[in-house]
């Protein structure tokens, strides 16, 4: 009995223990196949995801006609969602520059100027919206001639992506309306204290939705002049270079730095303001609290500024190389304008703080640039170059006797045009373009400058580019701002007198309002 017991327990233990295993091994089997479902599952939708080539050849395969369609368009057969909300991304930085345009430009202007600051730059964003939504767009990215587009008016007949980028027109638009706007808030800079408002209207009509984007289709639209340059059939083929702006430095800033000095020039100096030569000198800024701010959020906007301009989340190492190269030229530039103003400034032997915001500043417009095809060491150089830039403008214009209050020009201007130059100087020869799937460093594509065994051709593409493009923008400004210039009051350019020195300056004269207690003493006469 006991022997039968045991055997039966052990034929139990036997029946147990396999359906244990019996258990285990479904268990294991049904987890496989749910993990090969998942494989299976991601290889149908991740292809979407990232729009491979393979995605798009067999959309291809499916309608020859329809790619043929796309082709003639300037489309892409598949949208590339990660670039998509790369570019979005980058488009929300570089609009959330206008807040440090305004506390910068704010901090050091004077007390009676800072409604009226606040007021053209929000109105500057309104306007540039509306008219890069209506014609800016179409005259700077559209196909058309070397020197304007003239199609997608109101963003009508666009085509799904624009050109190979695989981001929708719809989203390339908001990133390069943030730029847009950029350029329009940098001409005001120049003109604090003494523009009337209903002239600042008719001069950002005429800089955001004409010269802007007409000049800079020259460089940046599929068909431009300088971006075909030294191509075959097109202008100085025999250089073999095209004119190259990776986010800007030209574009954007030297635009909106020329633009600026137009301004300046043709206004003149505020009521009051005494240079350098004749025993004065540029009034302090009212709050250099709110400058110094103002600055650091335009470097975090920097890097949407100039890592978004990849329009490729896939391309990994060249926006990491643009982050790293936008950050080490704005420490350059900072560090050497502060060091500049420390032994020739003319509070020397002291740390000013106004050259070392504007340094910084003018080191991230000068990197703008060539950030994709320097390294971090020439990114360093070129961004300390731009300090010394700066601190000589500013020189350069209170010697000559403009006015800017917020160094406008130099830092935007004079720097943008250095660092366009200084590509055809440190593009060290190892990267080419950015792409869609990632960069493309084929031998003919790489940029070599002078510094690192290259010929002059890059730089004399740049130099061709960059003051073709400086010199055309201030002739047109200059004349544009002329002609506003002589109309009558309120139209005029310049705001009347009384307006300009009466008891709360431009604020309560244009607006109404006054930013601070009009009734202490130190505001009346600030």
């Amino acid at each position: 009995m006991t022997v039968n017991l045991s055997k039966f327990d052990l034929l139990s233990s036997v029946r147990k223990l396999t359906r244990e295993k019996w258990v285990l091994g479904g268990t294991i089997l049904a987890g496989k196949m749910i993990g090969l479902g998942l494989v299976v599952m991601a290889m149908m939708t991740i292809p979407g995801l990232f729009g491979t080539a393979s995605h798009a050849a067999v959309a291809a395969k499916a309608d020859t006609s329809a790619l043929e369609k796309s082709i003639l368009t300037s489309s892409t057969n598949t949208m590339n969602a990660i670039n998509t909300v790369w570019t979005l991304v980058a488009a929300f930085l570089v609009f959330a520059m206008q807040a440090g345009f305004v506390m910068l430009e704010v901090g050091f202007a004077r007390k009676r100027e800072t409604v009226n600051v606040l007021m053209e730059c929000i109105f500057d964003t309104c306007l540039c919206g509306i008219l890069f939504y209506a014609i800016g767009y179409a005259f700077m990215f559209s196909y058309g001639n070397a020197f304007i587009g003239f199609h997608w008016f109101f963003l009508q007949g666009t085509p799904d992506a624009y050109l190979t980028t695989g981001v929708p027109v719809i989203a390339h638009w908001i990133f390069q309306y943030a730029f847009a706007d950029t350029c329009s808030t940098v001409v005001s800079g120049a003109m604090i204290g003494r523009t009337g408002f209903r002239g600042d209207i008719l001069y950002s009509i005429g800089v955001t939705g004409f010269i802007y984007p007409i000049i800079g289709h020259w460089a940046w639209g599929p068909d431009g002049w300088l971006a075909l340059m030294g191509s075959k059939g097109n202008f100085f083929e025999s250089l073999g270079q095209g004119f190259r702006d990776f986010a800007g430095s030209t574009v954007v800033h030297t635009i909106g730095g020329m633009a600026s000095l137009a301004g300046a020039v043709v206004l003149g100096p505020r009521i009051g303001r005494v240079f350098a030569r004749d025993g004065g000198g540029m009034p302090a800024g009212h709050n250099l609290p709110m400058a110094a701010v103002g600055g650091f959020i335009l470097w975090f906007g920097w890097y949407g500024f100039n890592p978004g301009s990849t329009l490729s989340a896939m391309d990994v190492q060249g926006i990491g190389r643009v982050a790293t190269n936008t950050t080490l030229a704005a420490c350059g530039g900072g560090f050497t304008a502060m060091m500049a103003a420390l032994w020739w400034g003319s509070t020397k032997g002291k740390f000013d703080l106004g050259f070392t915001i504007n340094g910084f500043l003018a080191g991230l417009v000068a990197i703008t640039c060539p950030c994709y095809w320097v390294d971090p060491l020439g990114a360093t150089i070129l961004g300390g170059v731009a300090g010394f830039v700066v601190f000589g403008g500013v020189k350069l214009l209170e010697y000559l006797r403009i006015d800017d209050p917020i160094g406008a020009v130099p830092v935007h201007g004079l720097a943008g045009i250095w660092g366009t130059l200084s590509l055809g100087l440190f593009a060290c020869g190892k990267f080419g373009i950015t792409g869609p799937y990632g960069p493309d460093n084929s031998a003919a594509n790489l940029v070599k400058g002078v510094f690192y065994g290259g010929d002059f051709s890059v730089l004399k593409a740049q130099a061709i580019g960059t003051f073709t493009i400086a010199i055309a923008v201030f002739v047109v400004t200059w004349s544009m701002m002329k002609l506003i210039m002589l109309l009558p009051h309120p139209w005029k350019l310049r705001v009347e007198a009384h307006g300009e020195t009466g008891p709360g300056g431009l604020d309560v004269f244009d607006h109404g309002a006054a930013a601070y207690d009009l009734e202490d003493a130190d505001v009346v006469a600030a």
